[in-house]
């Protein structure tokens, strides 16, 4: 029989409430508040049960340290309400929690996260040079300067049929202008005009999801590439 202490246990919940959240969010882009009240409950609960409760209430207020960034970064629109409960949420219930020796700290699954968002713009970027280097005209109908061009290449790509994306172009007159600015997440309306340029809504969680995977195996990403364990 698999015996397990209680930080197994606290990590073995955070993963079924990231990939429960992450399928959730998928599906629907909506994640109902009842998932973080009823994780939230667990990671109250599970408190009982630890060996030295003063300890670890010690080590979730300073996991908690994060808890204001992240809401600062959701009123600036990085990403949806649903994330930055989901961190909080995470915080509260696997507190640095990690299966490796390196080094971790309360802003780890944040900085993972956030590093694991940038393969999309990679993504993005290679897609678009493909398409150029076959002679595809990408920017039809744009009257822009390189620099944009270049920029809007990482950022998104132009689609046929665009399905929970946000629109990167706009018009004026009878041509088309780049429109780069930050979508909010939670506010801006998904672009539903046929072959647009648009910046794909990829669900957050996605990477909180990756972000705590990593820090569970290699810790944070960052201490390691600059060599601090």
């Amino acid at each position: 029989m698999i015996e397990l202490d209680i930080s197994q246990i606290r990590i073995l919940f955070a993963l079924i409430m990231l990939v429960s959240a992450t399928v959730i969010d998928i599906r629907s882009r909506e994640i109902s508040d009842w998932m973080w009240i009823i994780f939230g409950t667990i990671s109250v609960v599970l408190l009982v049960f630890e060996p030295n409760v003063m300890e670890t209430l010690f080590g979730l207020g300073f996991s908690l340290i994060m808890a204001p960034i992240v809401l600062v970064l959701w009123r600036f629109g990085l990403f949806g309400g649903a994330d930055a409960l989901g961190l909080i949420v995470l915080s509260a219930l696997a507190p640095m929690s990690t299966l490796s020796e390196s080094a971790v700290s309360p802003l780890t699954i944040l900085v993972n996260s956030a590093l694991l968002s940038i393969s999309p713009m990679i993504v993005n970027f290679m897609r678009n040079s493909i398409l150029i280097l076959r002679k595809v005209d990408i920017f039809h109908d744009f009257d822009e300067p390189k620099s944009r061009k270049i920029f809007a290449m990482f950022l998104g790509y132009r689609s046929k049929n665009p399905k929970y994306s946000f629109s990167l172009e706009s018009q004026v007159g009878k041509k088309k202008r780049l429109n780069i600015a930050l979508h909010h997440s939670d506010t801006a309306d998904y672009c539903t005009t046929p072959d647009s340029w648009v910046t794909p809504g990829l669900p957050y969680m996605i990477f909180i999801l990756g972000g705590f995977i990593m820090q569970l195996l290699f810790g944070d990403l960052i201490f390691r590439l600059i060599g601090f364990n």
